[in-house]
């Protein structure tokens, strides 16, 4: 029986949205062992743990690969509806990056990146990179193999067929002439940013200790009144924050210091604006491609817009302030625990070795030394082994610091050992975005600032729901900002953004 080519697409359509469902699931209970390996698991279950995870990564890979996948695809007849049409491109250029790469490449990079990560770990803790070089040197081949492998069949350089498992889209020439502006201004932004500072009144520190179980209940007490949904989700403590887990189980993490109560409040803050994107992502295309974040790109832009445009600014300083000292027992007269001087705290200039805890103005400097490295490790330019050397080196020339141990130098991301070479890019793209997207929030709901500063973050989010969450995959991420700030992603609002902020330049 001949049936007509509309029924046979549209039944080769139907099958597909099956195919990638269950690809769904299991990218979900994925998300699931990789959160709880890294805040829960004991360290004798790593190998057991590294098994699992390979079986399933394996196993979805060849639901991708199936040798029926191509023609379908070929096939498929989406129904006249432009999530459906985007949801079929986003099927066909996941198939064409699998399909690239062989299972037993696949199960052999998921098995190395995850011993290579719990080497790490104790790499880090004891600033030891010669213990983690021969496995990050498999990781690191294993992912040259990757990218070879893509790079050919999508007609794409090694880096850019990174770049797009994480970036849909991006390629280094897109990246290049933003990071060399960036290069360019930076070294004026800092000292400029840091003379201003010494003009204004000195910060008060606060002083501590400051209660872990008072730090987990503000920070969730925050995390509600930015939005995040407690049912569909939890915060947990972990080495590195992250948000992982899985569709209606969003799973954020920080980590506490007694010390210090900012960095765990302004890393949830950051976490939750990940979690945020995840929570509002169109759930009608739960566990289909295009009900997935658009990029890396976009998602750092909302942790970042958060952190940085929200959470670091006076409004939500004015907000905090009552709360920190409720929290941890500051009073009313006390000049630490005002809200004026928590903003000069939250926005001090202080070039450090730490990228997670680098401050606004020079936190791009650790990004631009990571990329170099990691685009001339990929390209065969470098050898991993002179990676400590190279790191420093370029550390002291953009920030004039000496890295005293690999701890604080190249052994402190967790990026590489966990095989996400190409990601780094993304957090300055992010950064860029999110000065984008607070200025137009700010043109069309001149409320929304004002608000934060009575603890309403509900306009702000209300803004960004339509206009970048419900979106999903829905289209690029050019075309998500520019239909949400009126233009491209561009340097503009980002470099204004910090010129106003830290150097009181209009």
């Amino acid at each position: 029986m001949n049936i007509p080519s509309g029924m046979a697409g549209q039944q080769a359509h139907d099958t597909l949205r099956q195919r990638f469902a269950r690809m769904g699931h299991i990218r979900n209970a994925l998300g699931i062992l990789g959160w709880d390996k890294d805040t829960m698991m004991p360290t004798g279950a790593s190998d057991s743990r590294a098994e699992s995870i390979a079986t399933l990564a394996v196993l979805s890979h060849e639901l991708m690969t199936a040798p029926d996948m191509g023609d379908l695809l070929a096939r498929a007849q989406a129904p006249d509806d432009a999530m459906a049409r985007a949801n079929l491109h986003e099927m066909r250029r996941q198939h064409a990056h699998a399909a690239a790469v062989p299972s037993d490449l696949v199960e052999a990079m998921s098995r190395a990146s995850s011993r290579c990560e719990m080497t790490w770990r104790t790499a880090r803790q004891n600033s030891d990179f010669a213990s983690l070089l021969p496995e990050l040197e498999t990781v690191l081949s294993l992912t040259r193999e990757i990218a070879a492998a893509k790079a050919e069949a999508l007609g794409l350089s090694p880096y850019d067929a990174l770049l797009d498992q994480y970036d849909a889209g991006t390629r280094q020439a897109d990246i290049d002439p933003v990071f060399a502006e960036l290069a360019s201004e930076l070294p004026d932004l800092i000292r400029t940013a840091l003379a201003h500072q010494a003009t204004l009144p000195a910060t008060v520190p606060l002083s501590g200790p400051f209660d872990v179980p008072a730090q987990a209940r503000l920070g969730h007490e925050t995390m509600r009144a930015l939005g995040f949904d407690m049912q569909r989700g939890r915060l947990d403590v972990s080495l590195h924050p992250f948000c992982g887990g899985a569709e209606d189980d969003v799973r954020i993490t920080t980590r506490y210091e007694e010390q210090d109560c900012i960095n765990a409040l302004m890393g949830i803050v950051h976490e939750t604006g990940h979690a945020l994107y995840e929570q509002g992502l169109p759930r009608e295309w739960r566990a289909q491609p295009v009900g997935e974040a658009r990029g890396m790109s976009l998602h750092e832009s909302q942790s970042l817009l958060m952190e940085m445009q929200v959470a670091r600014s006076q409004p939500f300083m004015d907000w905090m302030a009552p709360r920190l000292r409720g929290a941890f027992g500051g009073t009313d007269t006390d000049p630490a625990w005002q809200a004026d001087n928590l903003h000069r705290l939250v926005t001090r200039v202080r070039p450090g070795f730490i990228r997670v805890d680098a401050d606004e103005v020079t936190y791009p400097a650790h990004i631009l030394v990571r990329y170099e490295m990691e685009t001339a490790l990929i390209a065969g330019k470098m050898k991993l082994s002179d990676l400590p050397e190279a790191f420093n080196a370029r550390i002291h020339d953009l920030l004039g610091l000496k890295v005293p141990e690999d701890r604080l130098g190249c052994l402190q991301d967790i990026h590489w050992p966990s095989g996400a070479w190409g990601y780094f890019p993304t957090y300055t793209l992010g950064a860029v975005i999110a000065a984008q997207l607070r200025a137009a929030a700010e043109r069309d709901d001149p409320t929304i600032m004002p608000g934060i500063g009575k603890g309403d973050f509900a306009p702000l989010l209300a803004w960004l729901r339509p206009r970048i969450h419900a979106r999903g995959s829905g289209a690029s991420t050019s075309e998500i900002v520019r239909d949400a700030t009126g233009a491209v992603p561009n340097t503009g609002p980002y470099l204004r953004h910090l010129r106003q902020r830290y150097c009181a330049l209009a």
